[in-house]
């Protein structure tokens, strides 16, 4: 048996090329919108991919199944009733496929969603007992699935289905065999995912909190305290069950003058900045939103940004150009307009308008509390963050949450904000600008600089 596991740094998506290279088949299971990787792959060592599986609908990233298919002609194959628009084999409890010596069955496991499943993998070459299970987004390292994305109608429907999937099926199999979910540390999926992309039954039995719970206590459990659901889950769960376009049908990307981008402005487009956020903060676009090209970018502009916007990025380069397009696909945000030809120094050559954002150091936060000359001071780092350390003058917002709701302040009053390293308050305060606050700065270097300094925090 061939098996390799494939990871999107950053959202923790996880895909799977599995194939016979004596039988010279292979299949791949949750394929990423970015297919290469599995061309790549089956050119490699000789193998034809007849065979596209999909665990569930996915909330969290686009699809890439549609994408392989028109290059490859392997068929699609879903759970039966799944409500897709497209053209897909229906598959159900108990089917079996064979790749060589590769053996997979399904497994029904809804809860995650209503139409998940889970897949036992055996390699013939080595026993006929199954090796490891594909658990999709029913079973992660560490963590479960969330029930709540199928809608609020559906929760106590789908937090029942999750137990009985987790406790009744998956607990069942054998304590050795290998765990290998849909997601990883990153995904938006679960609470808090593990950085170890593989685990066992067993282990997971011991050591994973949500597998030690009475009904009544998963029911309790698992019916609230969910992540912020971004922006792009609805997008991207319709674009999944339409059936996703192919990139070559995505809007040819081209580069803009100056002129040109400001007509797009005036027509509603946003623009997305990728720059650092020092480059940020000393000059930008008025209404620019930053959020720094990066390995998580794509869940923070899911969270920030509607599907929907005619987008134009400011970039350092064509390389960071072309990877920040690969993250704005796999969300399924197709409509990039282009980008600034120049850069910003064309923008500023130009003479047209510019925005700051003034980075205060520490120092400087430092002597604006002690001597209490500021209005507003937030932290948007997560909970567990907060309660590790934080500023005493400090109040906390979650960035999902100042996202979801921004501040019902006066827009002319001061407002500071933090994060860890000065990432997520840019996105923040380019944020609160975009919303008509104009008097914004950002913790230079975060919680981190400020630490760094010297400075007390309390818990």
């Amino acid at each position: 048996m061939f098996f390799k596991q494939i990871l999107v740094q950053g959202m923790g998506c996880l895909s799977y090329f599995i194939g016979c290279p004596q039988g010279k088949v292979a299949c791949v299971v949750d394929p990423k919108r970015d297919v290469q990787d599995y061309i790549d792959l089956s050119r490699k060592y000789g193998m034809r991919i007849t065979h596209i599986f999909e665990t569930h609908i996915h909330a969290d990233h686009v699809s890439g199944n549609m994408e392989l298919r028109s290059r490859t002609g392997a068929e699609i194959y879903l759970l039966e009733g799944t409500p897709a628009k497209y053209s897909f084999n229906p598959i159900k409890e108990g089917d079996v496929f064979y790749f060589g010596n590769v053996k997979l069955e399904i497994l029904k496991t809804p809860g995650h969603t209503p139409h998940s499943i889970s897949i036992l993998v055996t390699d013939g070459s080595r026993s006929e007992e199954p090796w490891l299970v594909l658990t999709g987004d029913c079973l992660f390292v560490g963590d479960i699935g969330r029930p709540d994305l199928a809608g609020e109608e559906l929760l106590e429907e789908q937090v029942n289905n999750l137990y009985n999937s987790l406790y009744e099926k998956l607990k069942k199999l054998p304590q050795d065999l290998e765990v290998y979910p849909a997601h990883g540390e990153g995904s938006l999926c679960g609470k808090g995912l593990s950085s170890k992309t593989i685990s066992t039954i067993g282990f997971e039995m011991r050591h994973n909190p949500l597998l030690k719970l009475s009904r009544q206590e998963f029911i309790k459990t698992m019916s609230q305290g969910f992540p912020e659901r971004p922006k792009s889950f609805t997008h991207i769960i319709q674009t999944n069950l339409q059936g996703p376009p192919l990139l070559e049908r995505c809007p040819i990307i081209k580069d803009l003058s100056p002129l040109q981008v400001k007509q797009e402005i005036d027509k509603g487009a946003t623009i997305l900045d990728t720059r650092d956020t020092a480059a940020f903060g000393g000059v930008h676009i008025p209404g620019s939103i930053n959020i720094g090209l990066a390995p998580q970018s794509a869940n923070w502009i899911g969270m920030v940004i509607d599907p929907n916007a005619q987008l134009i990025l400011v970039v350092d380069n064509e390389d960071e150009y072309n990877a920040m397009c690969d993250q704005l696909h796999r969300i399924g945000y197709d409509n990039i307009v282009g980008y600034l030809y120049g850069g910003i120094s064309a923008w500023q050559e130009e003479g047209l308008p510019i925005g700051r954002l003034y980075q205060i150091s520490a120092h400087e936060l430092k002597e604006k509390l002690e001597s209490g000359d500021y209005k507003h001071f937030f932290d948007v780092r997560t909970l567990a963050e907060w309660n590790m350390g934080h500023i005493k003058e400090a109040k906390h917002i979650p960035l999902p949450e100042l996202l979801n709701s921004p501040p019902d302040l006066p827009k002319d009053e001061e407002i500071v904000v933090t994060c860890g390293v000065g990432y997520r308050g840019n996105i923040a305060a380019s944020f609160l600008q975009k919303n008509g606050f104009t008097h914004v700065h950002s913790l230079a270097g975060g919680m981190k600089a400020w630490i760094n300094a010297g400075y007390e925090v309390v818990e």
